[in-house]
């Protein structure tokens, strides 16, 4: 059937309409001629916004597993599924097959039944981007229990958060991680985290650094002992299409993280058919996502999606710029890849270094490239085109969200014509709306507005995680019938479409989205601080970096600025993550507020960003005087 891998624009077009004239009957097709199967869905779709409610494939039985694994065994048992690429340049890349990773992924399934996991119980998964990752998840997914794979970034505190959150009854981790030059005690992490975490009775240990780590008896055991007596089959879990996959957290404008929750048969349907024609994937091909598993984009574009295509995912533990920035290119030329798919943030930072570190490499075996976590500026673009492409590989510039379980909005190579800053088209059943702030779809072309979505996908999201009233707060409350993604975008002409940024309290820095109010909530807590309002400003690598204003109480005036600075920091990296650290701070002697006490960030953005030229009407504040102190001071 043509419809599942789309190859020139007309096609594009005929498929689109189809799926948007009857998505049930498309769907259906898709999901008959592609997949695995135990028992047939009863009905299609079954969808309600306001409630809002959404079910794919009811009544369909299936484990994602067999769609990933089994399956291929006697087709594609030899070939490499993951090909894992280590932080030392010098060490040996792993090459898994597709036999080696169902017997790994079995043996790691049957540990955790061993440890009396069952379907439906979560499973905290906080680990680096080592083979024991992929696995852990695919063992959950084995035996229908509940992935929640947390950054292994985050502090001892996000950790505790989600651990708790979803209630998780057994953590996977390892002793530590390299980043770079810098080795990271992941187990003391976990080990703070659970603190605060009476649910977990059991951790289990990979090797990764052989450093000594503390062993608490009794509830942390070395995983590889356990795997090495384990079965190497393991029964698959017959899953309910609308059974819960996984559970990934992602950063609120407001109070703690969401817990996206994510089903088994609509997502593994939706992120299947986008890998493949996303990045036409071709069996023989080498595919490349540079993304950590611990986001959304490395559950659906290095597990789930190449793996249901039976394809060979490279799974990168290093960083781009070590041991020198040549390393993404060293890695292209060595694996042969086809197809490579990053983030703007670490192409800006690539392209602030010289070309000696591109030229020396062969990356003619590049067919496409991609970008992920944030629209990419032009400059980027060009630099991207030009020096790696070399102008002959089509860079999809993928728009989506943790939300949307896959890509939405993008170009499909050697289909869709390209314009840099632009996501281009929906994808084949996305149906986009753009909105006025009075809740009105803006028909017709050269216009912008709020960015929604009218029809459900089979990916969606299904509800966060113990909280469906947030859920439908969140993305259904602000336009009726439709799915609000908090971004705001533009379209041109031709129709394609720009993602202008949030238009909520989120800010996105280097590809990660951080609320705003979890980072304030951490400032406020410093005993100096009495309050505080953070916006975004550009910067040349991040894209956005992190402007904190703080007002001082007074028993902080009279404290060293420089160690205040120091301290804000430290204490946002010990409770979020380092991530969030802020890049500027400015102690400020009030914020610009509305008579009913809202913080203006508007105008700090301007002030943030030095556009102070056009500040807007100014005169409604309460204390519109304090805008003037504060750009005399700002440090831009």
């Amino acid at each position: 059937m043509s419809n599942y891998h789309i190859k020139h624009l007309e096609e594009y077009f005929q498929v689109y309409r189809k799926s948007v004239r009857d998505p049930e009957a498309f769907w259906e097709e898709i999901a008959e001629e592609h997949f695995v199967w135990r028992k047939k869905w009863d009905r299609v779709l079954r969808w309600d916004f306001k409630k809002p409610e959404v079910a794919w494939f009811e009544g369909a039985r299936l484990n994602i597993t067999e769609n990933c694994l089994d399956r291929h065994l006697p087709v594609r048992g030899d070939k490499t599924a993951i090909l894992f690429e280590p932080n030392d340049p010098s060490g040996e890349a792993q090459h898994i097959t597709y036999k080696e990773l169902h017997e790994r992924v079995c043996r790691m399934a049957n540990v955790l039944k061993e440890h009396g996991v069952k379907k439906g119980d979560r499973i905290c998964i906080y680990l680096p981007m080592i083979p024991e990752l992929a696995v852990a998840v695919l063992a959950c997914a084995r035996i229908g229990a509940i992935h929640s794979v947390v950054f292994a970034g985050f502090s001892s505190n996000a950790l505790a958060t989600r651990i708790n959150d979803s209630d998780c009854k057994l953590v996977i981790t390892s002793d530590g991680s390299y980043r770079g030059a810098k080795t990271l005690n992941l187990k003391s992490i976990v080990d703070t985290a659970l603190e605060d975490c009476p649910g977990v009775d059991t951790v289990l240990v990979a090797r990764r650094t052989g450093e000594e780590v503390a062993m608490k008896d009794g509830r942390d055991k070395w995983l590889q002992p356990l795997l090495d007596e384990a079965y190497a089959d393991c029964v698959a879990e017959i899953m309910d299409a609308e059974d819960p996959l996984f559970i990934l957290y992602t950063s609120g404008s407001t109070g703690k993280p969401k817990g996206m929750v994510h089903s088994c048969g609509g997502y593994m349907v939706y992120t299947a058919y986008t890998f493949k024609n996303i990045f036409q994937y071709r069996e023989q091909d080498v595919y490349w996502c540079t993304a950590d598993i611990g986001w959304i984009t490395g559950h659906s574009y290095i597990v789930y999606g190449p793996l249901a295509n039976g394809a060979t995912t490279v799974m990168f533990e290093g960083v781009p710029s070590y041991p020198d920035y040549g390393r993404f290119w060293e890695v292209v030329e060595k694996h042969r890849v086809n197809q490579f798919y990053t983030a703007p943030t670490a192409i800006r930072a690539l392209a602030k270094e010289s070309l000696d570190y591109v030229e020396k490499y062969d990356l003619s075996s590049l067919k496409v490239l991609g970008s992920v976590g944030e629209p990419i500026n032009e400059e980027a673009w060009h630099w991207y085109n030009n020096n790696i492409g070399r102008n002959k590989c089509p860079i999809v510039d993928t728009w989506w969200q943790t939300e949307t379980g896959g890509i939405m909005i993008s170009p499909i190579p050697f289909v869709t014509p390209t314009t840099p800053t632009f996501a281009t088209l929906p994808f084949i059943g996305i149906q986009p709306a753009l909105m006025d702030e009075e809740g009105n779809e803006i028909k017709g072309n050269q216009v912008s507005g709020r960015l929604c979505i009218k029809f459900p996908w089979p990916s969606m999201a299904r509800t966060i995680w113990g909280n469906h009233d947030r859920y439908r707060d969140t993305y259904f409350s602000a336009y009726a019938d439709k799915y609000f993604t908090g971004d705001g975008a533009s379209r041109d002409a031709v129709g394609y479409y720009r993602i202008t940024g949030r238009v909520d309290d989120v800010i996105i820095v280097s590809g990660h989205n951080l609320g705003t109010a979890p980072i304030e909530d951490s400032i406020n807590e410093h005993p100096a601080v009495a309050e505080s309002a953070i916006v975004g400003f550009p910067h040349d690598v991040k894209g956005n970096a992190l402007y904190g204003f703080v007002i001082l109480k007074e028993t902080g005036e009279s404290r060293n600025r420089e160690n205040l600075h120091k301290e804000i920091n430290q204490q946002i990296t010990e409770q979020i993550g380092p991530i969030a650290k802020l890049d500027k701070i400015q102690f400020v002697p009030g914020l610009p507020k509305t008579r009913s006490g809202k913080i203006m960030r508007r105008i700090l953005r301007k002030i943030a960003a030095g556009q102070t030229d056009d500040l807007g009407d100014i005169s409604t504040l309460l204390n519109p005087e304090v805008v003037q102190e504060i750009i005399d001071q700002a440090e831009v």
